[in-house]
């Protein structure tokens, strides 16, 4: 597999990322449509955690230490346990910038990696590929996530108004 176009994209992302932050104030980085919902902060500090706990970590381990087990993660669980609404935006996203970038050269630094190797663990069996591909569609989903707390965030603040005209949502 040709990693290139892989790490281009994810460099790119990293950067969509930021920029979706970028003049965001402390009050609609907090904010959340429903109380069960993510926040940008809390998108943002998972994704941090997620480069640096989860994808980097169990992909050596699937290409270079194949017995050792997975390290615990639990996403869904940090958010609150870690308080990710409570921190500074600029500071989170500065810090999965580092840690994307320290992704990025790691990913540049592997010497023929085995994507066709196998990990077995209870949850059940998954290629290095697929981790790898996993890796990479990630920021999608939050990206996505992003533009849809962006949009919530600014038809709340429009309201009564209504942006319909601008087209289906």
């Amino acid at each position: 597999m040709n990693l290139s176009p892989f790490l281009s994209q994810m460099t790119a992302n990293a950067e969509r990322i930021r920029l979706f932050t970028e003049g965001v104030s402390d009050e609609q980085a907090r904010w959340k449509p429903e109380a069960e919902a993510w926040s940008i902060l809390e998108v943002i500090n998972h994704l941090l955690d997620e480069e640096r706990e989860d994808f980097r970590v169990r992909l050596d381990i699937m290409l270079h230490k194949a017995t050792e087990p997975l390290p615990p993660i639990d996403p869904q669980g940090w958010v609150t346990a870690r308080k990710y609404n409570e921190r500074d935006l600029a500071e989170s996203v500065n810090h999965f910038l580092a840690e994307r970038e320290k992704t990025l050269t790691w990913l540049r630094g592997l010497v023929a990696p085995n994507f066709e190797a196998v990990y077995t663990s209870p949850f059940g069996s998954m290629s290095a590929g697929d981790m790898f591909a996993a890796m990479v569609a990630h920021d999608l989903l939050h990206l996505r996530q992003l533009v849809e707390l962006h949009w919530a965030y600014t038809a709340k603040q429009l309201a009564p108004y209504q942006g319909e005209y601008a087209g289906d949502w």
